[in-house]
């Protein structure tokens, strides 16, 4: 059973990270509401490496509530790209992983 969290920053929005780094006593705009995590979690495009094994898919489910939901490399560029998010982190194999790498690296080259 594995869950990895995929650190690839054009996965995540930029504009929550910082929600996320800081408490509310370190953020120099205390005084405004600080966003909750399950508000920031909703304005991303979290994506997991996950195997598909049973375990795996039962251990999911009891974390996130759902079942998991697989996406290959061209579907996470194109959710990307069209500025999709999701509440629930979507799942990638390594094998998709690697393709996302390579794409995402062809990209950037031209």
């Amino acid at each position: 059973m594995r869950l990895i969290a995929v650190a690839v920053s054009t996965l995540l929005l930029a504009g929550a990270a910082p929600a996320l780094a800081q408490s509310p006593e370190q953020s120099p705009q205390s005084q405004r509401p600080q966003p909750t995590r399950v508000s920031a979690v909703q304005s991303q495009r979290v994506v997991l490496i996950c195997e598909s094994d049973a375990a795996t898919r039962t251990a999911f489910t009891r974390q996130y509530g759902a079942e998991p939901v697989f996406l290959t490399a061209r579907e996470a560029i194109e959710a990307k790209t069209a500025g999709q998010t999701w509440a629930t982190p979507r799942c990638m194999t390594e094998r998709e992983h690697g393709r996302y790498v390579q794409l995402t690296q062809a990209y950037a080259a031209h």
